[in-house]
């Protein structure tokens, strides 16, 4: 769900929303290591590509119970939300075009659901970074993620303080 005051007010989205599957085509993974049952992959996305699509994606076809990832790359859109308290939803910071300069994260489950929860920073042109929970980023020529897959099984549940989900 998206809140706007006006067209020259901040925008705030919902802590919920459905991820659209099948919007990173061009996504690749590459198997790094196995040590145990804990698997490491390279997933690597091109130009257009939908970075949380792609992961949900991927959380489902390489079978994963649980996951932490980083990586960096580019983004033709990018943005970023941070959490308001007052409102128990996200102010929509707008970032664009911009180097990702940090982008680390998991995946868990809700209601048999993957989740993915990232936070990013971006460098903007000239130097200017933002940072903050991912909301949407479609990739420019490359974006890279190492993930790293856990045998545990991590569940969340909706915190109804918060509306958001916690691992439990």
């Amino acid at each position: 769900m998206i809140l706007k005051k006006n067209s020259m007010q901040e925008e705030y989205r919902s802590t919920s929303h459905e991820v659209k599957l099948g919007n990173a085509p061009t996504m690749k993974v590459k198997l790094l290591s196995t040590v145990g049952e804990v698997r490491t992959y390279m997933v690597i996305f091109s130009k257009e590509d939908e970075a949380v699509s792609g992961l949900t994606d991927f959380a489902l076809n390489y079978d994963v119970k649980s996951a932490h990832f980083h990586g960096i790359g580019s983004a033709f859109s990018l943005e970023l939300g941070w959490f308001d308290f007052d409102r128990l939803q996200y102010q929509v910071i707008p970032v664009g075009i911009a180097e990702v300069t940090s982008f680390m994260g998991n995946i868990t489950w809700l209601d048999g659901k993957p989740v993915v929860h990232a936070h990013a920073t971006a460098s903007l042109r000239g130097g200017d970074v933002k940072g903050g929970h991912l909301l949407a980023l479609t990739v420019g020529p490359t974006f890279e993620i190492i993930v790293t897959v856990e045998p545990t099984l991590l569940n969340k549940k909706i915190d109804e303080e918060f509306h958001a989900g916690m691992i439990v």
